[in-house]
Parts: structure tokens; C-alpha cells; sequence
């Protein structure tokens, strides 16, 4: 685990949620699709795999933003967990908080999440390389929280 908090999970989950959850996928151009690669400061390019909006974190209502990374891969990657923290700093500030609805309930946390491949929301994949940040939101502002 980086000093930023994002947590390289292999073998065992070490973040369980909660259930077997539905999952909302916002599709279209505002949220973008799983074709749309977003370019971050890295350098590194990923793309959404869906958004997360009826899963309740530790903190209450939680969105997650789920992202495709390939350049994380523990084999072959090149993109180490403390870059991709910052990424995933970027991610939250600059593309998940503008696509929070102004209406309707308020999330009390943000949660971004890279992984080398698609794997299935809750589910266990001990051959992906899976990446977690959390966030509240202050002021208009991502703070990252520890898990």
C-alpha cells in the first residue's frame, strides 16, 4: 500500500462490499463508455466500466467510479500504485465530482477504482491487479480518506 492510500489487492479481497448490489451503468457521452479513453496526468489512458450509485459505503451513500487500467498490470505494467493514486486523485476531482447530480441526495463518499481487467463488482479476482481510493467531499473538493 502507497502513502496515498491505494491498495494493491491481490489474492483475497481486502475491500468487501456490501452484498450482491445492482449496478447502475450511467452510459453516454456525459459519462462517458467503456470505448471513451480518458487521458490522465500520467500519461496513462483508461476508460469507465460503470458507475455505482445503489452499493452504500462505510460512510453512507457512496458512488463508485469503476475504471479499465491496463497500464497497472502487475505484470507488464507501467504505471506503479503511487502514480495511479495520483490518478485516481485527478479522476475524482477532475471527472467523477462534476457528474455528481446536484439533485437528490448528496454522496457522502467517492470511491475510484482501477483494475488491470473487468472484474465484477464484489467479486473476488485474484489475478487482477484492483486499485482503491476513497473521498469525501468538502468545499467542492475530493479529500482522500484512508480505507
Amino acid at each position: 500500500m502507497t502513502k496515498r492510500g491505494a491498495a494493491l489487492l491481490t489474492g483475497a479481497a481486502v475491500l468487501v462490499l456490501a452484498g450482491a448490489a445492482g449496478v447502475w451503468l450511467r452510459g453516454g457521452a456525459a459519462m462517458g463508455t467503456a470505448d471513451t479513453a480518458i487521458k490522465l496526468p500520467s500519461g496513462q489512458a483508461v476508460t469507465l466500466l460503470d458507475v455505482i450509485t445503489n452499493a452504500p459505503g462505510t460512510e453512507g451513500l457512496t458512488e463508485r467510479f469503476r475504471f479499465l487500467a491496463p497500464a497497472i498490470a502487475r505484470d507488464g505494467g507501467t504505471v506503479s500504485a503511487e502514480v495511479a493514486g495520483k490518478d485516481m486523485d485527478w479522476l475524482c476531482q477532475n471527472y467523477a465530482l462534476p457528474r455528481i447530480a446536484n439533485t437528490g441526495p448528496q454522496p457522502q463518499q467517492i470511491v475510484i477504482s482501477m483494475s488491470d481487467m473487468n472484474v465484477p463488482f464484489g467479486e473476488n479476482a485474484p489475478q487482477a491487479t484492483q486499485f482503491f481510493n476513497a473521498y469525501s467531499i468538502a468545499d467542492g473538493v475530493c479529500v482522500w480518506d484512508m480505507f
